[in-house]
């Protein structure tokens, strides 16, 4: 479909970077620096840099980067792991390729996983808590972290969607997500505030052990060229998807600015609407990304089909809660809010190349649709 506005338009951004972007892509090929080379380190002292830790390792997707975290953390068979439902499948999926069993807990209003309900399902099995900062938004990390160190758990954040995002720690320092587990993981899938030409990921750590275990894991478990220490896996963040990041990453704090602009535009022309429930707004302790805007709606399949007939591209993730998919045997947990959720949530176009105009029409839409 020819679309108005668009959910996302790669074409437009590469337009707009286009010197950038071809001048990094043509020095890699033109040097065949095409396996982990120096735009991959480059990459990882940047990452590290921003998100304010000793450490970061480059592989091929935030799927491999949950894994393998969880593997450093000594997640295996027998362990539980607690998580949400409410999230891309990757993050359950994660735990179970380490054999270990994914105890799922309900979300609160901002989405984010009830911080006060992980207490209830810890066990003698319970390895670690992997909280996911979906859509932009830290989760309740001081509450987390305390559990942790209570009952001696694995923090593993999962935070492809929250590149940028922050809390406000009681010293008044700002922590960005990432940085507080043992280990963070990121996506650098084209979609992300930070995206690149395809599938990308990276684990972030202070802990260079760790650090050093993900490096054997994603090359094969090779030390050296000649030395095998370890069964890894072809997990590897290309060289020119490294540069291609690179090219970008000085645009992600105007990136994140003019995300917080357009959600700023939607939450001013859409709060007059009963039928609608904006996403909860950044208070004095955090700073969110806009990753996504999520809404919550009346009538949402309605609105979706309408929207399009309009010419307005959204997104209707997870229809059905990850522990209502038959296949994947965790129909026991009972979530009653990330169930509601799965009936309720759409997203809006939400990039920095929208335009005012754009942003208005697809608010005039929306409207048209509630108010008739």
């Amino acid at each position: 479909m020819n679309y108005k506005v668009r959910f996302v338009n790669y074409p437009l951004q590469y337009k707009n970077l286009k010197r950038e972007i071809d001048t990094a892509i043509t020095r890699v090929l033109t040097k065949g620096d095409l396996i982990l080379r120096e735009d991959v380190e480059t990459f990882e002292k940047n990452l590290a840099s921003f998100v304010g830790v000793k450490y970061a390792v480059g592989v091929n997707s935030c799927t491999d980067a949950l894994i393998f975290s969880l593997m450093a953390n000594g997640v295996g068979a027998g362990d539980e792991v607690i998580t949400v439902s409410h999230t891309f499948f990757a993050t359950v999926e994660a735990i179970t390729h380490c054999g270990a069993k994914p105890i799922l807990v309900d979300v609160e209003k901002d989405f984010l996983i009830d911080a006060t309900a992980i207490e209830g399902v810890i066990t003698k099995k319970t390895k670690a808590i992997l909280p996911v900062h979906l859509n932009g938004r830290l989760s309740d990390m001081v509450k987390i972290m305390a559990l942790a160190k209570k009952y001696k758990l694995a923090v593993i954040e999962d935070a492809a969607q929250a590149l940028g995002a922050k809390i406000k720690m009681e010293n008044g320092a700002w922590k960005m997500a990432g940085s507080f587990g043992s280990a963070g993981c990121f996506s650098f899938y084209p979609a992300k505030i930070l995206g690149g030409a395809g599938d990308g990921g990276a684990v972030v750590t202070n802990n260079k052990t760790l650090a050093d275990v993900v490096r054997l894991l994603r090359n094969h478990g090779q030390k050296t060229k000649t030395e095998i220490v370890r069964y890894g896996f072809t997990s590897r963040l290309h060289n020119i998807q490294a540069a291609i990041l690179n090219a970008k990453f000085a645009h992600v704090p105007e990136w994140i600015k003019k995300r917080q602009q357009i959600a700023r535009a939607y939450d001013k022309g859409l709060s007059s609407l009963s039928s609608i429930v904006l996403p909860p707004k950044p208070d004095a302790r955090h700073i969110d990304v806009y990753q996504n805007y999520v809404l919550r709606v009346k009538k949402r399949d309605e609105l979706f089909k309408y929207l399009a007939q309009q010419g307005t591209e959204t997104l209707i993730k997870d229809s059905i809660p990850l522990h209502h998919q038959k296949a994947l045997g965790l129909s026991d947990f009972r979530l009653p809010f990330s169930e509601k959720l799965a009936k309720e949530v759409i997203s809006l176009p939400m990039y920095p190349e929208l335009t005012n105009k754009e942003i208005d029409y697809v608010i005039s839409c929306i409207k048209n649709f509630y108010q008739g």
